[in-house]
């Protein structure tokens, strides 16, 4: 790799000149015209792409699981009015995304984006923030299963929860990171079977919880979802330190919702195995984030409601939704059945998290990102999927799970380093637009770009700072840390060496070895 010696944006003329092979199809051309082969396979369609944003998203997982963040932070009304606040932010945050993805359809979005619209060492950042993020969505996620499985059926099958210790909870959170490993290794056509049929049993299983909870309820007092209580300290399970601020105690409830409508980046991630992507990849984003919203509001707020006292709900802390559903006169086989569809929801919506995980990491080692970029970057030929980007993901979810078990602090990081990650390539969209950022994808924004592009980046700022207070401060030693090693590492060297997304010539010189390695992978005949 020759040393680079400077440091800019890529212009919109560099990146869009391609070729037009009429044996291609647009999307392919497209790809080629940015510097890369086809190598993965292209099967999945909109619905797909939808799906695998909606699985990841999984109101099921972050919904229940976090749930305690907003209830024991202000009450009734960090879920009545705190969910639909958050998801507006969410919502913004998958326009302004959408809109960049549409001009740049590559696996590994935000670091492509990050690098084109803000130069390459601010794309590298970016991709560091959106890699450490995703660590903590799969981690986070894989330990809710395991959480989940003992808390609800582990009592359906006679397992005592208080009597597994850390080991058993260890196994047995490896073995669901393998198996689903070995699900994302043999194909995304696996995977998108999956998510599909995740994406309706979550509306489904979603509807019959909240009517179940709903119908079974002792009363049913709307008021609740507008009464503010300061549930910080002892009153909240000890969730929150106590403060006496109600403003600030209702802003720490937003982690919940910033650590459940998160991950949607999946669709991005999955560019290059979506057809027509710079059409459906935007619709996919932004698709999960408003029937998230729209289902997981009315769910949140059902467990509100079927609480037979929110004091006594409050200080169950963590276990308000294990609490809620033991006290529900629901009968049991009702209760297995959900239980069973919630598990199984959490379950594919960390292997979504993984697909989207080993995309970014690909995408990063094939412009020399990582070290051992050349291993990790391999695609295997038989299933077309990144093989080794797979199960490095895996080993190094599994070893986030055992520096930080507490479910609250992986939630927690997978908020902040993920919304930080999203909010970088916005923010220098903002200065890029009209500018070396001429030419949009078909999804455009128009005249409200910039103002829902500032707007994001506010409410990525507001998402990040909530998942950094205490006891979730170490979360936010971890972002300054990265960011001086970055710094470090960059202006030690590293910019004189890393290219980033191949840029003029380069792009030429790849038009020549991108047919080589497509029929390497059968690609070509």
């Amino acid at each position: 790799m020759p040393p680079v010696t400077h440091d800019r944006r890529i212009t919109q003329g560099e990146f869009m000149s391609g070729t037009n092979d009429p044996k291609l199809d647009d999307d392919a051309q497209l790809l080629h015209s940015m510097g890369y082969a086809q190598e993965l396979s292209r099967h999945m369609g909109a619905f797909q792409n939808f799906a695998i944003s909606f699985a990841i998203i999984c109101i099921l997982a972050g919904g229940l699981t976090a749930f305690q963040t907003a209830f024991s932070a202000g009450g009734g009304l960090s879920i009545g009015i705190g969910w639909p606040i958050g998801c507006a932010f969410a919502l913004l945050v998958a326009a302004a995304m959408g809109q960049i993805a549409s001009a740049y359809p590559t696996a590994g979005g935000l670091y492509h984006w990050g690098s084109i619209l803000g130069g390459r060492g601010w794309g590298w950042a970016t991709a560091w923030y959106n890699l450490l993020g995703l660590v903590f969505v799969v981690a986070s996620v894989d330990v809710g299963v395991y959480d989940l499985f003992v808390g609800l059926l582990g009592p359906e099958i006679g397992l005592d929860p208080a009597s597994l210790g850390v080991g058993t909870k260890v196994f047995w959170v490896a073995l669901i990171l393998a198996s689903q490993a070995v699900l994302n290794h043999v194909g995304i056509k696996v995977t998108t079977m999956l998510t599909d049929l995740s994406g309706y049993l979550i509306l489904l299983t979603s509807v019959v919880l909240i009517g179940a909870l709903l119908a079974y309820a002792p009363s049913l007092d709307f008021g609740r979802m507008f009464t503010f209580v300061n549930n910080t300290g002892d009153a909240g399970g000890g969730i929150w330190p106590v403060t006496g601020v109600a403003f600030y105690a209702f802003l720490l409830g937003f982690l919940h919702v910033c650590y459940t409508v998160t991950g949607y980046d999946a669709s991005a991630h999955t560019s290059e195995e979506t057809r027509n992507a710079a059409h459906e990849v935007p619709k996919g984003m932004m698709r999960a984030v408003f029937w998230s919203f729209l289902f997981g509001w009315a769910l949140v707020v059902s467990i509100l409601l079927a609480m037979p006292d929110m004091t006594e709900g409050a200080k169950q802390g963590g276990n308000v939704f294990f609490w809620t559903m033991a006290e529900s006169k629901m009968p049991e086989a009702l209760k297995v059945a959900l239980y069973a569809s919630i598990v199984f929801c959490n379950y594919v919506c960390a292997l979504a998290g993984l697909t989207s995980f080993s995309r970014m990491m690909y995408a990063f080692s094939r412009d020399g990102g990582l070290p051992a970029s050349g291993w990790v970057k391999k695609v295997s030929p038989r299933f077309r999927t990144p093989a080794n980007a797979i199960w490095v993901s895996a080993v190094l979810a599994f070893i986030a799970t055992l520096y930080a078990p507490a479910l609250t602090v992986l939630a927690a990081g997978c908020a902040v380093f993920l919304y930080l990650s999203y909010g970088m390539p916005i923010l220098t969209g903002l200065f890029a637009e009209g500018k070396s950022w001429t030419h949009k994808g078909p999804f455009d924004l128009g005249a409200w770009s910039k103002p829902i592009g500032a707007l994001a980046v506010i409410g990525c700022l507001i998402l990040a700072f909530v998942g950094t207070r205490e006891p979730n401060e170490k979360v936010l030693y971890v972002v300054v840390g990265l960011a001086v090693v970055l710094v470090a590492v960059w202006y030690g060297g590293l910019r004189n060496s890393f290219q980033g997304p191949p840029t003029g010539e380069l792009i030429a010189q790849r038009q020549k070895e991108i047919e080589a390695e497509e029929r390497a992978l059968g690609v070509r005949a």
